[in-house]
């Protein structure tokens, strides 16, 4: 993996306010990173471009100043305009082989993929990590016929050859699970931003998050 591998982080916290009403984009970022997160998901689906704009900004300005990596949920023209990180994409969004010649070689790009198939196919296509899920039921995806689990996410996990970050329903309770699974990482929205305390949460996340990277590595030292 190059050097766009090394800036993916293992908690990805996804701000989007339609979850929530508490804090702005740029101030729940700030809570979560001095919890422990290393990569924020700028995330709104809704709304005129030039809100978009201005909201990313924000947290553009969060996250430059911390030194915390920044991706765009969906829309290029936001990552372009506010020099984000990456982009992440869906699967009815922007193709990752075209996204990666518009934003070029230093852009980190994850994509989202519900099979192994989609997994794959993102890979060839050039993206950097994998968003996979729904693992657990959650209010973001409430679709219980979607839930995909941690033997499917097991299965992803060792047959792509990016990192794959658990994505829906993730909880500290079920942080050793997809571990366990293979994940390189998990992203959460309402684990964080629903929380009384982001920065609380979020450091409850990192810090189980760290036992296993730590037990991971000695294991395989």
């Amino acid at each position: 993996m190059g050097s766009r591998a090394h800036r993916i982080g293992r908690l990805h916290v996804l701000t989007d306010f339609y979850f929530q009403q508490t804090w702005g984009a740029d101030r729940l970022a700030e809570l979560a990173i001095r919890g422990g997160a290393d990569t924020i998901q700028f995330r709104q689906k809704k709304g005129p471009i030039r809100h978009k704009l201005i909201e990313a900004e924000r947290v553009a300005r969060v996250c430059e100043k911390t030194g915390t990596t920044l991706i765009v949920d969906d829309h290029i023209d936001v990552c372009l305009g506010v020099g984000a990180d990456g982009i992440h994409l869906g699967q009815e969004d922007f193709p990752v082989v075209l996204a990666r010649k518009v934003l070029g070689d230093d852009c980190i790009i994850g994509a989202s993929a519900t099979t192994l198939e989609q997994a794959r196919q993102a890979w060839s296509e050039g993206a950097d990590y994998i968003g996979f899920g729904p693992v657990f039921p959650s209010m973001s995806k409430d679709n219980i016929a979607s839930v995909k689990g941690t033997d499917a996410l097991a299965s992803v996990c060792a047959g792509v050859d990016i990192p794959v970050i658990a994505i829906a329903g993730i909880s500290i309770e079920r942080i050793e699970q997809v571990m366990r699974a293979g994940a390189y990482g998990v992203a959460v929205l309402r684990a964080v931003s629903g929380a009384h305390d982001p920065t609380a949460a979020a450091s409850e996340l990192r810090n189980e998050l760290n036992r296993w990277i730590q037990a991971t590595t000695a294991a395989a030292s």
